[in-house]
């Protein structure tokens, strides 16, 4: 923190490095959970390939995977405010064995 910069009590610097910031692109995300975290697998699936890999994985309390809940949907209210609804496109599902063997 330079000089010029005030931080006020209770305030958290936060710092984003240049490859983080890039971000990764997904669009499947996989939620599990134990009693003590959520975990959220983040894929990327594409068109044609029969495999995907996880590209990120997050791991948080269930204190924090419910704030995360209520900002997205802060979020997408606000989002849909401004831009309007967002509308499911018709996409086939995965198959429900996704990521595990089938039991015969």
């Amino acid at each position: 923190m330079d000089e010029k910069t005030t931080q006020k009590p209770g305030e958290i610097n936060i710092e984003l490095d240049e490859e983080i910031g890039q971000g990764v692109y997904s669009n499947l995300a996989i939620i599990s959970h134990s009693q003590s975290e959520f975990v959220i697998d983040f894929i990327r699936i594409m068109p044609g390939l029969p495999k995907a890999k996880v590209k990120s994985r997050i791991i948080l309390t269930p204190e924090h995977a419910k704030r995360l809940l209520i900002a997205l949907k802060d979020n997408i209210a606000k989002f849909e405010s401004q831009f309007g609804t967002i509308q499911f496109k018709d996409t086939p599902g995965l198959p429900l064995t996704f990521g595990h063997k089938p039991e015969a």
